[in-house]
């Protein structure tokens, strides 16, 4: 077992090495780059997990077709360009199709069924789509050269979507693998405990801080549950919260890791790739946004302290000033040195990403006490390369997954179909489309992570909404937040049930109760499309600052309207005044 665990890390290794050396390599091919990617992904996504000899005996050949299959791609890849996206006999056929099974199938395996199963109907649909009757039928393809653009060319699996997992989404795994192996975590929860702990509902309100901070190097609602939670609700649940609202508040603030710049999970980079706005520009317009989601939390947990009163944290759970400067320390000269080069030096992302991973390393050969352990130090650099490479391994077989619809969609002409059924159901109406597109978002959602539903919705009903009116970026944004509701919405709220269980409480009870803390990621992105100065922090700071204000007023006042019981009719006047001032002025 100890044996196999150093591969893994030595594979982890090897991959981080990889994925930085495209950084300084200069200019590597796409048809080069994304299938070795691929195939340091393949060996996670088929053999890490395996339990049994039968399970890794099927791993060890899905292994070995999928990367023959890429390293054929990156070996010919001068030859295939000349192909323009056309199979030439029978074995390329073999190969486009072991590679589209392979991407299915890591999939499947790494989230589950449905994900894989929409790209298999996309696949599906592209090969026999001319037997469609109607206007969603279409002309047809020749398989050799359907095939073909998803697998030899930048149209399918190797595509935009792709080339983000390669060059920026990978840098930034990495670096929050490094600050999770140091003192950086434990820096989090030692600012959020000193800043907010000594308040009324402070064990919530340290939930809130510490998820914000945590996630803003996670990116994933589950990931944020699962850490921050372990050291929150059991907090809570001492104090006397009650057990369904120390759970909400847990999956409501995780959830909002995925929105809180700089990371945002992958979506920040995908919208950076989709809208081409640069990185700088998309993590300062959804800066004000993500600040007003966790302030409606926090104000609905003060809400929530009038129907049942939240102690503060007791003094002997407060980390002493020595230990939040200490630790702190270790999780701010990254993300100092992240912010410099990238705004003042004016490097790329990934370049300013990789001096952070640089500094957060050499920080890892120190404790809180600025001692040196070479056994610490070891377990730390082991942790690194087994969480980064499993996370890497993670988001690129969902990315190139989501790759194989967007080719479809591309090749076949249906997202063009979508986008006038969805024009027309919404008769020409902005806010009607808006609805329709926040529908889908939820369904697809529940059962697509977060990322992956954002590109398929993005690519589906992102044509529609900017036709009726919408700027771009507004658009994705949208699309992007409404994407993340099935986190805490049920009847699949992913979060809400992690932490359910974690606090042995109903899971439903938990999700009415997060909807009410988490008002806010249902009202902000209409707010964002009813006063486009929210997302103007970059262009008219003072703009923006003041509709975040107003938002804040109106936010407060539906939070405690939806919230608190004791105000009687007077909640229906808070909820009428918060509406008008958030979206009427």
């Amino acid at each position: 077992m100890n044996f196999s665990n150093n591969l893994w890390k030595v594979l982890g290794c090897v991959s981080i090495t990889f994925h930085l050396g495209l950084i300084f390599s200069g200019l590597v091919p796409n048809l080069v780059s994304r299938p070795l990617h691929m195939a340091l992904v393949i060996p996670w996504a088929f053999l890490y997990l395996c339990r049994t000899s039968k399970e890794r005996a099927i791993g060890a050949i899905w292994t070995s077709v999928g990367i023959a299959s890429c390293l054929y791609v990156a070996a010919n890849h001068t030859a295939l360009g000349d192909q323009y996206g056309y199979l030439e006999g029978p074995y390329q056929l073999i190969m486009a199709c072991c590679l589209l099974l392979c991407v299915l199938e890591m999939a499947r395996r790494s989230i589950g069924w449905p994900l894989p199963v929409v790209a298999a109907i996309a696949l599906i649909y592209g090969l026999f789509g001319q037997n469609v009757p109607g206007e969603f039928g279409h002309p047809g393809l020749p398989v050799a050269s359907f095939l073909g653009t998803l697998t030899i060319t930048e149209g399918g699996i190797w595509g935009k979507l792709t080339g983000v997992s390669v060059g920026i989404v990978s840098i930034f795994v990495i670096m929050g693998a490094v600050l999770n192996a140091g003192e950086a975590g434990q820096g989090f929860m030692n600012l959020a405990n000193a800043a907010a702990g000594r308040l009324k509902g402070g064990a919530a309100k340290v939930s809130v801080l510490s998820s914000a901070l945590f996630g803003s190097i996670s990116g994933s609602a589950s990931a944020n549950v699962a850490s921050t939670g372990s050291a929150t609700l059991p907090t809570m649940i001492r104090l006397g919260y009650p057990k369904y609202l120390s759970g909400a508040v847990e999956a409501v603030a995780s959830s909002g890791g995925q929105i809180m710049p700089p990371l945002m999970g992958a979506g920040a980079f995908v919208m950076v790739e989709l809208t081409g706005v640069p990185y700088q520009d998309v993590m300062l317009a959804a800066l004000i946004p993500a600040v007003l989601y966790f302030f409606s939390v926090w104000v609905g947990i003060n809400a929530h302290n009038i129907n049942h009163p939240l102690p503060s944290l007791p003094k002997d759970l407060q980390p002493s000033a020595r230990e939040v400067i200490v630790t702190t320390t270790f999780f701010i000269i990254p993300f100092a040195l992240l912010l410099e080069r990238m705004f003042i030096g004016g490097y790329t992302p990934q370049y300013a990403a990789a001096i952070a991973i640089l500094a957060g390393f050499l920080l890892l050969f120190l404790d809180s006490n600025f001692q040196f352990r070479w056994a610490k130090l070891r377990g730390r650099v082991g942790e690194v390369f087994l969480n980064a490479g499993r996370q890497i391994a993670l988001i690129g077989s969902i990315i190139l997954c989501a790759g194989i619809i967007i080719g479809v969609l591309g090749q076949t002409g249906l997202g063009v179909k979508f986008t006038s059924l969805i024009i027309s159901a919404a008769n020409g109406q902005l806010w009607m489309a808006l609805i329709l597109t926040a529908i889908a978002c939820l369904f697809l959602g529940m059962e697509v992570p977060t990322t992956a539903a954002y590109v398929i919705c993005i690519s589906v009903t992102g044509p529609a909404l900017q036709q009726l009116g919408l700027e771009p970026l507004i658009t994705h944004l949208f699309v992007f937040w409404f994407a993340l509701l099935s986190t805490i919405t049920p009847p699949v709220c992913g979060a809400v049930f992690i932490a359910a269980g974690m606090v042995e409480e109903n899971w439903l009870k938990v999700a009415v109760c997060a909807m009410g803390l988490g008002v806010g990621l249902y009202l902000v992105p209409l707010a964002m499309v009813a006063n486009p100065d929210l997302i103007a922090l970059g262009n008219s700071p003072v703009s923006a600052l003041t509709a975040g204000a107003k938002s804040m007023i109106g936010l407060g006042a539906i939070s405690y309207g939806v919230i608190v019981s004791s105000f009687g009719v007077w909640r229906l006047c808070l909820i009428v005044l918060g509406m008008v001032v958030l979206f009427a002025f």
